[in-house]
């Protein structure tokens, strides 16, 4: 595999790419999962990136109950579309996490939270959009940096048949308000532009 998002076609065997995507021996802090069928690999974030995802992390720690926790990279997956997604912020309760394996179901998740980059703003805006709407995650924060124009940052909810409602949209510089059980306001005038 390659850092350009080179796809494996394994069908529509779920059992065989999840098996090739927990084996993928991917260069250092790279993303590998499986989009639509496909096993990738996107190349490491830069600073900014990283930046965004800790205000995000930081925020949602002073709100979550104390038995829920906010991941980094855990792997969720979606497999009636073929999808294993590591997204880079996930709040989910902690009890979630310790059953054996790399991933979990993503319909056990509260909040996934992605942020967009060169090599993967298609997919978060619009495969892992409908992915996590279709697993009925509450809630889908998209922090899209690469938006035409000037960068943004969507919540999407209330999931239906595969769809979800915009439930609010800022320009960065903006806040953005999270409703319960969060009820949390993200101001994203401390989002780095870029």
């Amino acid at each position: 595999m390659n850092s350009d998002d080179a796809p494996i076609d394994l069908g529509d065997d779920w059992p065989g790419l999840v098996r090739l995507w927990e084996v993928v021996d991917a260069p250092k802090n790279c993303k590998v999962e499986i989009v639509a069928g496909h096993v990738t690999v996107a190349p490491p974030v830069d600073t900014r990136h990283h930046l965004i995802a800790g205000e995000v992390q930081r925020s949602l720690y002073e709100v979550i109950p104390e038995d829920w926790g906010v991941y980094q990279t855990q792997a969720v997956a979606v497999p009636s579309l073929l999808g294993m997604y590591v997204p880079d912020l996930l709040v989910a309760p902690g009890a979630v996490l310790r059953g054996p394996g790399f991933s979990f179901p993503a319909p056990e998740a509260e909040l996934v939270v992605e942020i967009t980059s060169r090599n993967n703003a298609n997919h978060d805006r619009i495969v892992k959009l409908q992915a996590y709407a279709t697993a009925a995650v509450p809630l889908y924060l998209l922090v899209d940096r690469r938006h035409s124009g000037r960068p943004t940052a969507t919540l999407y909810g209330e999931p239906e048949n595969g769809l979800y409602r915009v439930l609010d949209a800022v320009e960065f510089g903006r806040e953005l308000r999270l409703p319960a059980p969060f009820g949390l306001t993200i101001d994203t005038g401390t989002f780095p532009l870029g």
